[in-house]
Parts: C-alpha cells; structure tokens; sequence
C-alpha cells in the first residue's frame, strides 16, 4: 500500500510536469513570436524611414550636377542599394544586426549633414494595434 503511494505521488509529479512544460512551451511560442513581430515592425518602420528620406532626396537632387551634389546622390544611391538588399524576409540571417547597423551608419553619413531635419525613432512607438497573434498551437 505505502509503495502505491509512492507510486502515485511521482506519477502525478511526472504528470504535471509534463503538462506544465507543454504549456509554458507554448507560451513562450506565442510570447516569442509577439516580441518578434513588434521589434521586427520597429525595424521596418526605421528602415522605411530612411528609405523614404534617400529617396525624396534622391528625387530633389537629380538635376543637379555640380561635383558636390554628385557625391552626395552617390551616397543617396548606396544608402538605397544597401536598403534593397536588406534581408527583410530572413530573421536567421546571421549578419542582420550588422547590416542595419551599417545603413544606420550611411545614413548618418556626412554627405547628408547639410540636410537639416530631425527624425527620432522612439521606443514608444506602440505597434500592438497593428500585431494580431492567434493563440493556435506552433
């Protein structure tokens, strides 16, 4: 009798372990890709940015041609190439972090410094209305 007791209490610790890691499992899936989709729509919206920027003032400076233009619609011109070849679709892309560090780093170039603008890019930027995760199992 007292070894089916025994029995029964490891059984039931096995038991509810079990379950609690299938849940927690879960949770953390659905946590986890929640984080994902919101600092990923961060990125975005950062790289959008500057995108939008090279492009507007790749527009305004192409009819000029004087040397000190040129340079700075050839930097224009890379930001843009670097930003095309972001790898978007790709979150296992191991050099992601050292890319966009890079176009931080172009866009913060001096070639853009006798442009005067602000932009800011706020961690309280609040993209919970625009992330819908179901809570289907992964």
């Amino acid at each position: 009798m007292f070894d089916e007791i025994v029995m029964a209490d490891e059984r039931f610790h096995g038991e509810g372990y079990q379950e609690g890691y299938a849940e927690g499992s879960h949770v953390g899936v659905v946590e986890g890709r929640r984080y994902g989709l919101l600092h990923g729509a961060k990125i975005g919206s950062e790289i959008g940015c500057y995108l939008g920027f090279a492009l507007t003032w790749q527009c305004l400076l192409q009819n000029c041609t004087d040397e000190k233009n040129s340079k700075k619609i050839k930097a224009l011109d890379s930001l843009i190439g670097m930003i095309q070849k972001f790898p978007y679709e790709d979150p296992t892309y191991d050099k992601l972090q050292e890319d966009l560090e890079k176009i931080r780093g172009k866009f913060k170039q001096r070639h853009f410094s006798h442009i005067h603008f602000t932009i800011t890019f706020s961690s309280s930027i609040n993209f919970n209305s625009y992330v819908h995760v179901s809570s289907a199992t992964f």
